[in-house]
């Protein structure tokens, strides 16, 4: 199948949206199991607080735990953070066709976020807050500590925002 055919548009209902859909479920299902997978292996390999350097100076696995959302937004309001994933889980896959105009790689991009949105919750869930493992620093300078959970969430908003900027609306296009 050339690239072309794999990029171009679905037909809402048609099999190949279903293709597509089922697809990005699979994918999704991955990036969920990874993540929970390495979070609960650093819980049981560290003592929270502990850091193993990766690359001397620059990257180290190291066992935080987040009760808010990136950057501690929100911290200590878990219950507030499980509605709003909630909300945008059920309204991702209420408007999937019109947020996704059938271009494949905005449905990847929703599911991405999603498998994300979902991974932080079932942290949020069982364990009372979010594990978080990456940490990259130079000197005096970190970044805030995230999981995989946070990039697949970034990755699919990136991939999201690309498209949207580098394809146009076919809704738009129809009207014309």
């Amino acid at each position: 199948m050339a690239i072309k055919e794999l990029l171009s548009p679905a037909i809402p209902g048609a099999a190949r949206e279903r293709r597509i859909i089922a697809g990005c479920m699979v994918w999704a299902g991955f990036w969920l199991l990874v993540d929970q997978l390495t979070k609960a292996l650093v819980a049981r390999n560290f003592v929270l607080g502990e850091s193993w350097p990766v690359i001397p100076g620059c990257f180290s696995l190291t066992y935080v735990v987040n009760y808010g959302a990136a950057w501690n937004i929100l911290d200590g309001y878990g219950v507030v953070l499980l509605i709003i994933a909630l909300a945008v889980t059920v309204l991702a896959l209420l408007f999937l066709r019109y947020l996704t105009d059938g271009y494949p790689e905005r449905y990847l991009a929703i599911f991405t976020v999603l498998s994300g949105v979902i991974g932080n919750s079932i942290d949020r869930l069982w364990r009372g807050a979010v594990v978080d493992f990456f940490s990259f620093y130079l000197g005096n300078w970190h970044y805030p500590v995230f999981n995989v959970a946070d990039c697949a969430i970034c990755g699919g908003v990136i991939l999201y925002v690309l498209s949207s900027f580098l394809r146009p609306e076919r809704r738009r296009l129809r009207t014309q």
